[in-house]
């Protein structure tokens, strides 16, 4: 390979990354994905070396993640205070080392054809989709995991969004890697004049579409009960004044009034909507809202942190019921799944985290089952903020209930504060990250943030209703719960990572069988 051709693969690999962005929220553009890993698994066909190999599906991906996660430049440097040399300098280590996880995915694809002499359609409709979809996956998990722009959430609004209630986000990570492979495999076959492969491609594309599309027809989970009142505020306090503590008395007061202005079954506040510990807050001010819970008959889902000794302390959701109601006075909820660097020190980073100004930044870990709570006979499950990016997490719990016979949730629930990242293109993201949650679970997702998106989603992933972001205000709605378990909720991620590993086995024993012919 000349030394020109060296340069121009990652190069292509790098504007492929990019364009992915514009198939996420907001852009929406969902056929860019499968387009650009057909440029990918093209360019490998090309290449020579397993190190050029690595070396594009890093380029692919760190340019996909430094794109689109830019955002987090805004929360070290603008909220976290951080010098802009190390504030650029640590996302730009965190989005390359992203990169890795693609780049293996790649170098795996690669090893695996030449290794064992797959052909080229093999490789383009089973190894690499396969290889892509399995390291898309171990980024979900891996050093706690951040799966955000997984391939899959940009199917939200297409036909491939059947297939989540079935085989979740990185199943339709591997069918549209496969549709990008089928393409890939077409643009081949013109080029050789092979019609019946070109054919072949297009008969695979389509009949994923329509699979895809009829799946969406059938309705895995049904109504429960009887619709609840909710009302979701959005406070729109801003980042910097979020904690501080001079203005900590025009916060507490806008909230209460907020809260106290009509009754609701359930009234939700965005995560940390209170910033400090109850044992700290004014004197009668957890009264009155105790207060208002009482008379209004109301029950009030408040983001709070709590603490239990001066060093053990959680992010969490406290609902205060009203007297006698459902047989309680509190419930609580604690994040589980914490943000690396914002909620947790992970070892070694201490110094990192020192050249920061985030509060409450050492939070104790919840645990990983937690009840839902009653309102009304509906049954609510809680996340918080980050947490409703890790899907199976959320089925685990479904999957708990319904197999211990307790209550199975029968609506969602995420509390926010990603003011943290600023007016950008994170909030849309999230947004249709909660979408997918929906759509996997057959389950309503109401959406209580801080500056936005506050919304409310049905159980077939479309916002019903939201709140402009950065605005002052409430979502006031009806919600009927659902029941019922979908494969997803089953099994979790089991069958996506299943078909990509049962797809690199067919693809090894056909060669296998060939070469000994």
């Amino acid at each position: 390979m000349t030394r020109l051709k060296a340069l121009l693969y990652p190069a292509i690999a790098s504007i492929a990354g990019i364009l992915t962005v514009f198939s996420f929220a907001p852009s929406g553009i969902w056929p860019l994905q499968p387009i650009c890993l057909a440029a990918l698994a093209l360019i490998l066909l090309r290449l020579t070396t397993k190190r050029q190999a690595f070396f594009c599906g890093w380029a692919y991906g760190t340019a996909a993640f430094v794109s689109g996660m830019y955002w987090l430049f805004i929360s070290v440097h603008v909220y976290g205070k951080m010098n802009a040399l190390m504030a650029a300098t640590g996302t730009l280590g965190l989005t390359a080392f992203m990169g890795l996880l693609p780049a293996f995915g790649c170098l795996l694809a690669y090893w695996i054809k030449n290794r064992l002499k797959v052909t080229n359609t093999l490789f383009l409709l089973m190894v690499f989709p396969a290889c892509w979809t399995l390291f898309e996956w171990l980024r979900g998990w891996v050093f706690t995991g951040l799966p955000w722009l997984s391939t899959g959430y940009a199917f939200t609004d297409s036909p491939l969004a059947g297939y989540a209630p079935v085989i979740g986000v990185f199943g339709i990570s591997l069918v549209a890697a496969i549709m990008g492979g089928a393409l890939a495999s077409c643009i081949l076959a013109i080029r050789q004049r092979a019609w019946r492969l070109t054919l072949a491609a297009a008969v695979i594309v389509t009949l994923l579409v329509s699979v895809g599309q009829t799946l969406k027809n059938i309705t895995w989970t049904t109504p429960y009960g009887a619709p609840i009142e909710v009302r979701l505020l959005q406070g729109n306090i801003a980042q910097e004044a979020k904690f501080n503590m001079q203005q900590l008395a025009a916060m507490l007061g806008q909230y209460a009034e907020m809260i106290s202005k009509e009754k609701a079954d359930i009234i939700v506040t965005p995560e940390t909507a209170i910033p400090i510990y109850p044992q700290n807050l004014p004197a009668g001010y957890l009264n009155q809202l105790v207060t208002f819970v009482d008379t209004s008959g109301s029950r009030l889902a408040l983001g709070i942190p709590l603490a239990d000794s001066m060093t053990s302390y959680s992010n969490s959701l406290a609902v205060i019921y009203p007297k006698d109601g459902e047989n309680k006075r509190l419930y609580r909820y604690d994040k589980h799944h914490l943000v690396p660097f914002g909620e947790f020190v992970p070892m070694g980073f201490r110094w990192f985290v020192n050249m920061m100004h985030i509060p409450l930044g050492s939070f104790k870990r919840g645990a990983a089952i937690q009840a839902p709570f009653p309102v009304k006979g509906q049954w609510i499950l809680p996340n918080i903020c980050y947490e409703d990016i890790f899907g199976e997490e959320i089925a685990a719990r479904l999957h708990d209930e319904d197999q211990s016979g307790k209550p199975v949730a029968s609506i969602l629930l995420n509390i926010s504060n990603i003011a943290w990242f600023g007016d950008t293109i994170a909030l849309p993201q999230h947004l249709q990250i909660s979408r997918m949650r929906a759509l996997e679970t057959g389950r309503p997702m109401l959406r209580a943030t801080n500056t936005g998106t506050t919304a409310f989603i049905d159980e077939y992933g479309e916002v019903v209703q939201q709140l402009p972001p950065y605005t002052t205000g409430e979502l006031r709605l009806k919600v009927t719960g659902t029941q019922g378990i979908t494969p997803y909720i089953q099994f979790g991620n089991m069958i996506a990572v299943s078909l990509g590993i049962l797809l690199i086995v067919i693809a090894c024993l056909v060669s296998w069988f060939w070469k000994r012919k």
